[in-house]
């Protein structure tokens, strides 16, 4: 039996000695792009952490709905940076629902997240308007070159840039997390009227036993090649620098915007929207 999803393109290269950030989340929102390491670590995770599947699907939600939110504000263009693996609602199928003229660039550096990205957009896609390429947000300036050049993206316009579940994961650069360096960098180059969409894990104002839970949740993820830092509310909201936070600012997951959710969304329950563990908010550029 082969020990990776039954749809799951191996490129060449790809780490199979260590589950990764792209391929467990995959798995844990129900995808078949990941392999028996990257299984067998989301099954320890959820045995230790049962809330771990609600809290990735609250993610994606509000995903969703802020893409829907924004082209109903008129977005037109979206950078969804550590975009993941295609699952479950993915950034150009929810802004084609609002707007079809939208256009929506993928990014990542998992070659299995980039290798499905095309394969769906080789199927669903429009050239003109989407596309998937690898790069790395340590290299912010390599990185919005690698977007320039796919012809998508017209740097003169207001763009959406996505950075959804991405800074929890420490970008290592030289043993440091340039993260946050790397995010201003992007920040600046952005055009005027542009829109930060965040989402990041804390372990600031959880309830005391999911507290707990990503304390061990840290250490876990020690062993995977995508180590964790999870950040306080404020420095979560300092990573927006001087953009704009439209209301209703940062707050959990299941709090911002319910009401563009989509009729079919399913439902998540907690017992209060501080079990999401996950900050969220949208600014917009001066």
């Amino acid at each position: 039996m082969s020990d990776r999803g039954p749809n799951t393109v191996a490129p060449e290269g790809i780490d199979l000695d260590h589950p990764t950030a792209a391929r467990v989340y995959d798995w844990l929102l129900g995808g078949t792009a990941n392999w028996a390491i990257d299984r067998e670590f989301g099954a320890a995770v959820v045995e230790r952490f049962p809330l771990l599947r609600s809290i990735s699907l609250a993610n994606r939600l509000f995903l969703h709905r802020a893409v829907r939110h924004l082209a109903g504000l008129g977005v037109r263009q979206f950078i969804d940076v550590g975009a993941g693996i295609p699952t479950m609602g993915n950034t150009h199928q929810v802004a084609d629902d609002v707007a079809p003229d939208s256009k929506v660039v993928y990014i990542d550096n998992e070659p299995v997240a980039v290798a499905h990205s095309k394969i769906l957009l080789e199927t669903e896609g429009d050239p003109a308007r989407h596309a998937a390429i690898q790069a790395d947000l340590r290299e912010p300036d390599r990185l919005w070159e690698a977007v320039g050049r796919t012809g998508v993206i017209d740097f003169d316009q207001p763009v959406a840039l996505l950075l959804v579940a991405v800074l929890h994961f420490q970008q290592l650069y030289r043993g440091a997390d340039v993260g946050p360096q790397s995010l201003a960098r992007l920040r600046d180059l952005l055009p005027s009227g542009s829109y930060l969409v965040l989402s990041h894990t804390t372990d600031e104002g959880v309830p005391a036993p999911l507290y707990q839970n990503l304390v061990d949740l840290d250490e876990m993820y020690k062993s995977s090649a995508n180590p964790v830092h999870w950040r306080s509310q404020a420095d979560i909201r300092a990573l927006f620098g001087d953009f704009e936070l439209i209301e209703p600012g940062t707050t959990w997951t299941t709090l911002w915007h319910p009401e563009d959710s989509s009729p079919n969304s399913p439902e998540i329950k907690f017992d209060a929207p501080e079990e999401s563990v996950i900050m969220v908010g949208v600014g917009r550029k001066p």
